[in-house]
């Protein structure tokens, strides 16, 4: 067997539709694996020390699925097909035949995941509303099954999390890791790289993203006249909104003042952003918000502070979501 074969940043092991003749073991560095889409590749997985690449086409000698890059300088061990099928002639055949079986699952599997990659609403567009609720249903439920619970938040080992996301639910690995990158930035989640393509993800919040799914599921199979839609641009108001009512006392019906006049003159000063008054008509057509109050202190309007400071991170990890691109 050759030495390690040096893999520079930014090059490639091998390209998606190369010619096979050898699976490699990754001794140092990281790879992304990337698939091309239009004029664009998109990362499916990264992969680190001690992980196998090229190890499908051993059976079948198919083109290469997808292409291998190195994201940092990499070495890796490689083990040419030709000398390996020497030693698996000698393999029982009910080993030989569980190892193919398993080769053609996967193979099924990616087939399945081009598809889908392919029934996107928009051109581009990553996670498209029902996509949303896959993916965080699959980390609630994995981190239900499998998670352990921790001071820092549920922890969720990385390869469980990515089998059941590949294998068993059909989607891409590389959705899975921009959903966790979003959920990071809103502080919800993290991921984390342990090294020798070890990682693990940790819920922050895993409440807050229970409920996300079932309310998201729930306002997507509703009429669309009985659905209320909060527009990006409308997230400020909200926030501005909940931010003076928890100021105030809320009533028996749970409702509480906002001065939507002195909310105007402070907004600057406390949020750093201006909210004028008339901005909240909007929320008010879609009685998010009582109509206004005249009194002598200011205008004002009751508010359920409660049910805002719930979809406030709703309807900010949607948007969040549908910026990303592939």
């Amino acid at each position: 067997m050759a030495g390690p074969l040096k893999v520079p940043k930014d090059n490639y092991l091998f390209r998606e539709g190369d010619p096979p003749d050898a699976m490699y073991v990754v001794k140092s560095g990281k790879f992304s694996i990337l698939k091309t889409k239009n004029n664009s590749e998109i990362t499916l997985a990264e992969i680190g020390p001690g992980a196998m690449v090229g190890e499908m086409a051993f059976f079948d000698a198919k083109p290469r699925s997808a292409s291998v890059k190195a994201t940092k300088d990499a070495e890796v061990i490689a083990l040419p097909y030709k000398a390996l099928h020497a030693q698996f002639a000698n393999f029982p055949e009910w080993c030989k035949a569980i190892m193919r079986t398993v080769n053609d699952h996967l193979r099924n599997a990616n087939q399945r995941i081009k598809e889908l990659e392919k029934t996107g609403t928009n051109e581009g567009e990553v996670f498209p509303p029902h996509t949303i609720t896959k993916l965080t249903s699959i980390l609630n439920l994995v981190g239900h099954k499998y998670g352990k619970q921790e001071p820092e938040g549920l922890v969720i080992n990385g390869f469980t999390l990515r089998r059941y996301t590949i294998q068993v639910f059909q989607e891409a690995t590389h959705k899975m890791q921009k959903l966790l990158s979003v959920l990071e930035e809103l502080k919800i989640a993290k991921n984390e790289d342990l090294g020798e393509g070890r990682s693990r993800a940790i819920i922050l919040q895993p409440e807050l993203l229970f409920a996300f799914s079932e309310w998201y599921t729930d306002f997507l199979f509703k009429a669309d006249k009985d659905k209320i839609s909060i527009k990006e641009e409308e997230l400020r108001l909200i926030k501005a909104a909940v931010h003076f009512g928890k100021k105030g006392t809320p009533n028996n019906k749970g409702l509480t003042k906002v001065n939507l006049t002195e909310l105007q003159n402070e907004s600057m000063r406390e949020l750093e952003y201006l909210v004028k008054v008339d901005d909240f008509n909007a929320l008010i057509e879609k009685k998010l918000m009582t109509d206004k109050i005249m009194e002598p202190t200011g205008i004002s309007s009751l508010v359920d502070v409660a049910e805002l400071e719930k979809v406030y991170p709703f309807w900010s990890l949607i948007y969040n979501l549908k910026r990303v691109r592939s």
